[in-house]
């Protein structure tokens, strides 16, 4: 990999571990909080603590897509014609992830009312 490409993603990686971080101030997610009711049988608390843990990955995965699109179209429209090739291919493994990304709430509420079902 070129040291630019290093750079970046070890920036990117950063921010993200940044942004993680901050996400437990902005959700309250702290080990008091967690703790286990010996009275109950938690689901309610499972399932709070299980859709935060979701917010808090859809929201880092948007960012962090948007980020990568914004540099991707950046060097593609910089590119050579045969960088634009090369981009070609790595949109194709990126746009996949978006969608996965944008579609984690519905993924998880299809498996979530399936097992209820159960």
């Amino acid at each position: 990999m070129k040291t630019r490409t290093v750079k970046l993603l070890t920036v990117i990686a950063t921010l993200a571990l940044i942004l993680s971080m901050s996400a437990t101030a902005v959700y309250g997610l702290t080990p008091e909080n967690l703790n286990a009711n010996a009275s109950a049988t938690g689901t309610t608390q499972v399932q709070t603590f299980g859709q935060n843990i979701m917010g808090v990955i859809q929201v880092l995965g948007v960012v962090i897509a948007v980020i990568v699109l914004m540099v991707l179209g950046i060097k593609y429209m910089m590119g050579s014609a045969e960088e634009k090739a090369e981009y070609k291919k790595t949109m194709i493994p990126y746009l996949v992830g978006a969608i996965l990304i944008f579609a984690a709430s519905t993924i998880a509420n299809v498996v979530y009312q399936f097992a209820i079902g159960l």
